[in-house]
């Protein structure tokens, strides 16, 4: 619903309004002043924040326009309460507000064009399309950005003109206001005319598709990553970026939904937002040969009708769930996993998917989790405690937070030998649930607490020097970055972003090596004892990892990932299935130290980590590490960029077959063609015999 603040906003301006009704009737101006600031600057609050109540309130026929027309009505009927409605003012005052209204039409209809010329059939990233048709800059951000709030706005002179008239019983501040609302209002209306007509008014619809058509038979794609969903579901698309990149064949990514390409992560593959099925239908993608499915939606059709490509799905994780064995899986030539586990999910769950149509290929984006090779010399053990958050269900087998959380981070703080550790709750953690919310927070406090006990026990100490070099290099790189990231600012709208869409490959690899510098800069910033709580987008979840030498976490993506790295990690039965039930029912524990609620399996997990040689499950964790990942070697997007290659020789050898039978087809029909020909006289002709003069 909002903030305490919005809330508290969204009351004062809804109890303004009676308010300015009780002023007006007194009547009192001076109470009809407060009334109307109040109810301004609540209004004005809401509409900065963005507050979902503001949406709320239309729907309760209480919208901007009748907000303000409530207002000017009041001030009407304050006049006449003050027996002014004979005077000059409340003629003008009633002409005014008439005069303004009747600007709102073309104003409303003047924004509403400009935005629906400039919202293009397709948008675009990393693809030149200034070359070939010529894309305006877009209206200043003052015009159309809130222009309706603004607008209304504007009545905000001759409002406190006419109050000012009516306190002082002269009619001159009340027609200065009155004169400055309608001017500005009509200097508004001249200040978007020109964007409908000349020279910025953007290409037709017809122009644009024209020319993303002329640069796809130029460039040629080979390989498309198709991608639909909702905001939310950004990171599965997101997550493929840089393995699009590395591909050997010229990578394509198109999208069906705008929302998704606001929230895409930087990156050099050219990307096509298209949202009308017709336009993606009628698009010439006659040079791709494979097409990658991230998810499967029902705007995936649009794309599978294409026969002359193969079609893969690729999914967003590998894991058990039971999104993991769609049987939608079955329209795709090919569904591609992580290794053998993938083609036992599918094997066991019987939905149609034939083991044939199966290839593992392994995860390429696992490739930044390091291998363990035991804890550094001169470095405390790091543990790292990952748990998922609660779920939209009441289930208590999603998180660990709930009944375990506080039990594994006290007897993590408590070790002995000591250990570090690190909290990284997942980011919908307490989104959903209060109880979530209020265990994470205790967490939370327990580990800052450990943390500052441990910073003023003198067996733990750290080179100052050290630290303030590596936090002077933090903010330097963090400055560079955002020197590069801002350059060039915000594009005005979805046009100009298309026409400016092009990567500075230079600027985004820097932007790279500079992020990797940060992390490591980051890592030395702290002492190598310190807990801590690390959120927020950075530093990354594989970063965690990197540093860590064992984890606990829940059943998860965020376990199968953890796998990569060979290292010791718990998972936590929180409900209660038993071991061998819980092995059963998760492929990802089964080399796993299973933890109850109370977490006193945990000294197992402490002792792999301090003596590698004698971990039980070392060999347990190679061997599931291969079954669900699959080999080390060849590396990952070696095998994916082998699979591309492989489909891609199937679609063109399907291809080259439809062509020879199509041109077999029309060999034979040309002769057959050529035979009724000979064999039918031609109009006119004589019959056999007759030419002779011999009748039958």
């Amino acid at each position: 619903m909002g903030s305490a603040a919005e809330l508290a906003a969204a009351a004062l301006m809804m109890l303004g309004y009676p308010a300015l009704m009780l002023a007006a009737l007194v009547p009192s101006v001076p109470a009809f002043a407060a009334a109307t600031a109040v109810t301004y600057l609540a209004d004005h609050y809401l509409h900065r924040k963005g507050s979902y109540l503001i949406n709320r309130l239309s729907k309760v026929r209480a919208g901007l326009s009748i907000r303000f027309l409530i207002r000017q009505l009041l001030l009407i009927l304050l006049l006449a309460r003050l027996s002014l409605s004979d005077g000059l003012v409340f003629y003008g005052a009633t002409a005014c507000f008439i005069a303004f209204y009747g600007l709102q039409a073309p104003h409303g209809a003047l924004v509403t064009l400009i935005r629906n010329r400039r919202r293009m059939p397709v948008a675009t990233r990393n693809i030149d399309l200034a070359s070939r048709i010529r894309i305006p800059d877009a209206p200043p951000q003052g015009l159309l950005n809130r222009s309706a709030e603004k607008m209304l706005h504007l009545d905000l002179a001759a409002v406190v003109g006419i109050l000012v008239s009516a306190a002082t019983d002269s009619a001159l501040a009340g027609f200065i206001g009155i004169g400055a609302t309608l001017v500005l209002g009509s200097l508004y209306v001249a200040a978007l005319l020109p964007y409908v007509r000349g020279r910025k008014v953007p290409p037709s619809p017809e122009k644009v598709l024209d020319a993303v058509d002329a640069w796809l038979g130029e460039y040629r794609p080979e390989t498309v990553l198709y991608f639909s969903g909702s905001k939310d579901s950004a990171y599965q698309v997101n997550m493929w970026l840089e393995t699009m990149e590395q591909l050997d064949s010229r990578p394509l990514i198109i999208l069906r939904e705008r929302v998704i390409l606001q929230n895409l992560a930087p990156s050099t593959v050219p990307v096509i937002c298209v949202p009308g099925g017709v336009h993606l239908m009628n698009m010439d993608l006659s040079t791709v040969r494979v097409a990658l499915y991230a998810a499967n939606v029902g705007k995936n059709i649009h794309l599978l009708r294409v026969p002359t490509m193969k079609h893969v799905f690729i999914g967003h994780g590998d894991s058990d769930k039971l999104a993991s064995v769609n049987p939608f899986s079955k329209v795709y030539d090919e569904v591609w996993t992580a290794g053998r586990a993938g083609r036992d999910r599918y094997a066991i769950a019987d939905v149609g998917v034939r083991d044939e149509d199966i290839v593992e290929v392994g995860r390429p984006q696992l490739a930044p989790i390091q291998n363990w090779q035991g804890v550094p010399d001169g470095r405390m053990a790091t543990v790292l405690y990952a748990p998922t958050w609660e779920g939209w269900d009441d289930s208590p087998g999603n998180t660990s937070i709930l009944l375990a959380g506080e039990n594994i981070v006290k007897k993590l703080v408590k070790a002995d030998p000591p250990v570090r550790v690190l909290y990284k709750p997942h980011p919908f953690t307490g989104t959903v649930s209060a109880q979530a919310k209020a265990a994470h927070q205790r967490i939370t406090a327990l580990v800052a607490k450990a943390a500052a006990q441990r910073a003023a026990d003198p067996r733990f100490t750290a080179d100052a020097a050290e630290l303030a070099g590596a936090k002077a290099e933090l903010v330097r790189i963090e400055a560079r970055i955002a020197e590069l990231v801002g350059k060039g600012g915000e594009k005005g709208d979805e046009a100009e972003a298309t026409r400016d869409g092009l990567v500075d490959v230079k600027k985004h690899e820097e932007i790279a090596r500079l992020r990797a510098e940060w992390n490591d800069a980051y890592w030395r910033s702290l002492p190598v004892w310190e807990h801590r709580v690390v959120s927020g987008a950075e530093p990354r979840l594989y970063d965690c990892f990197n540093v860590s030498d064992a984890m606990v976490s829940d059943i998860s993506s965020v376990v199968s990932d953890f796998i990569a790295s060979g290292k010791p990690y718990a998972v936590t039965d929180s409900a209660g299935l038993g071991v061998e039930e819980f092995k059963r029912q998760n492929t990802a524990v089964r080399a796993a130290v299973i933890l109850s609620n109370s977490a006193a399996e945990l000294g197992a997990l402490l002792d792999a980590v301090r003596d590698p040689a004698a971990d039980p499950l070392a060999e347990d964790r190679r061997e599931l590490k291969q079954y669900l990942l699959g080999p080390d070697e060849p590396t990952s997007i070696e095998q994916f960029n082998t699979a591309v290659a492989n489909l891609a020789i199937k679609a063109d050898t399907r291809n080259a077959g439809q062509e020879s039978r199509a041109a077999t087809g029309a060999a034979e029909a040309a002769e057959a063609e050529a035979e009724l020909a000979n064999a039918v006289p031609a109009p006119g002709a004589a019959p056999a015999g007759e030419a002779d003069g011999l009748t039958a």
